[in-house]
């Protein structure tokens, strides 16, 4: 039986800390299911999802092919006149105004500028070497407040590699190419993903790259320069056999088919961590999906395979991945689709849901939360679509609605100040100290290959009902703790 939810929203903005009431939600023992409510909502999206509460009324909204407006956790309605294209696209406020502005990836690029009620207005931007590009993040990677973007390159097959590429958001508002992959080194970049993975307080990236390449983790260096570490902190794949060579010249041993990358603290340690979504074939010699630890400071922050024991089944054709808390038990899980429908051997392959049981062991719950034989897709993010405390999954075309509500749960809405931070606050940590555990999120650009989930941090509490302090780091390094929160609410936290 579902609790009643009842909402009050309060719209007076103000600089510190800023509440945004839900509601309290009274925990029940109903166990956690997925209900398909596209029909419902009238939603049938196909493409890549990505989701931003774009006209500030407290409700997410969704890319998906065409933009989609929450009408008040009811219904998904198309804005018909929204000036937008079609196509595969970020959100990022670049413009720091308070209003999530939107970049489209593919082909030569496009940005279209937020311009509110519901209207889009394309602004001119570069046109992108990466021509057909499967994904691409903002994030402010000088730290001068402005949102940049790193557009990942991928490729024709047997006839050319694109190269990835940086730009910097000038002081003007247009963006200027810093750089892209040197001549001769260009890689088949799917997956997009960043976080600050040694934190340091700069926003590093990681490039999941297909055709058995090395995939490639750019350490943040300063001033938009980066240094390329994957391998030596152990987060390239799992090298094997002799070097190869490819299209456009690079010459690789052979590591794993990645297709989409998710990043995020797996085993509650504060720092973290990185699950490498590979497709592979059944012969030896390719990778299986890598569930990487990410050791911290006393291990150099290099990363460690904990993927032996992890339970997660060997399917063909994985393709991309998200990582969310949907039963609010405090632990990251993961959602992971595929490519294709039957693989090798006639055997069926079909998206699976995996519940972290702690101790790096996963368990396949698809079944049992109502999330059976799903179709192959790419599409795969996180919302709290309908504010009721527990995540909703966007993928397939289709929208689940979590009907879960176990567990107790806090989301916070963080924003940056415009000036040493960006509005959109991407990379900024929050950690919440639970006994032993420290629940980590970070406000994240993007997942797997082209998605992006709310950026709201969702963390889910289990049994914990009293209020909880939050640590949050912001780009650059500064820190700010906020709290008593509230929990089964929604707090915003404007940076100080």
């Amino acid at each position: 039986m579902k609790t009643h939810i009842a909402r009050k929203f309060d719209n007076r903005k103000f600089m510190g800390l800023t509440i945004f009431l839900i509601g309290i939600l009274q925990v029940t023992t109903t166990a956690a299911q997925f209900t398909d409510v596209s029909e419902a909502f009238g939603f049938s999206g196909g493409g890549k999802a990505a989701f931003a509460d774009y006209d500030g009324d407290g409700w997410v909204d969704l890319f998906a092919g065409q933009l989609f407006h929450n009408d008040q956790g009811k219904r998904l309605t198309p804005v018909a006149e929204s000036g937008l294209p079609g196509g595969e696209a970020i959100w990022g406020d670049f413009d720091n105004d308070g209003q999530p502005d939107l970049f489209f990836f593919t082909g030569a690029g496009a940005l279209y500028r937020n311009t509110g009620d519901s209207k889009f207005a394309q602004v001119d931007f570069p046109s992108l070497p990466t021509v057909n590009s499967r994904g691409a993040i903002w994030s402010d990677f000088n730290l001068d407040g402005r949102l940049d973007l790193f557009v990942g390159g991928y490729e024709i097959w047997q006839q050319k590699v694109h190269p990835d590429v940086i730009y910097l958001n000038q002081s003007n508002g247009t963006f200027k190419e810093a750089w892209r992959s040197p001549e001769g080194a260009f890689y088949s970049a799917r997956g997009v993903a960043a976080a600050d993975l040694n934190e340091d307080g700069k926003i590093d990236v990681y490039v999941s790259n297909y055709r058995l390449q090395p995939n490639h983790l750019w350490l943040n260096q300063g001033e938009g320069k980066f240094e390329e570490v994957a391998e030596s902190l152990g987060a390239a794949g799992v090298a094997n056999g002799e070097a190869i060579n490819y299209t456009g010249g690079i010459q690789y041993r052979i590591f794993g088919h990645t297709i989409g990358s998710a990043l995020g603290d797996l085993d509650n340690d504060g720092h973290i961590d990185i699950f490498v979504g590979n497709f592979s074939h059944p012969r030896a010699g390719q990778d299986h999906p890598q569930f990487l630890r990410n050791l911290g400071a006393e291990g150099e922050f290099k990363f460690e395979d904990r993927s032996e024991g992890a339970g997660l089944d060997w399917q063909e054709s994985f393709a991309s991945a998200a990582l969310a808390d949907y039963d609010n038990d405090g632990d990251l899980d993961l959602y992971f689709t595929t490519v294709y429908a039957v693989g090798s051997g006639s055997i069926k392959n079909f998206p699976v849901l995996y519940a972290n049981e702690g101790s790096w062991k996963f368990k396949n719950t698809t079944q049992d939360e109502s999330l059976p034989d799903l179709p192959p897709t790419y599409q795969s993010a996180w919302a709290d679509i309908d504010n009721d405390g527990d995540l909703d999954l966007c993928t397939a075309g289709k929208l689940f609605r979590n009907e879960a509500q176990r567990g107790h749960w806090i989301e916070l809405d963080l924003a940056g100040d415009g000036t040493q931070v960006s509005r959109s606050a991407y990379g900024a940590v929050a950690r919440i100290r639970l006994g032993d555990r420290v629940l980590t999120r970070f406000v994240e650009p993007g997942t797997g290959e082209g998605n992006q989930s709310d950026a709201r941090l969702h963390f889910g509490l289990g049994a914990r009902q009293e209020p909880v302090m939050v640590e949050i780091t912001w780009p650059g390094g500064k820190r700010q703790s906020v709290g008593p929160l509230t929990v089964n609410q929604q707090h915003r936290v404007v940076m100080k």
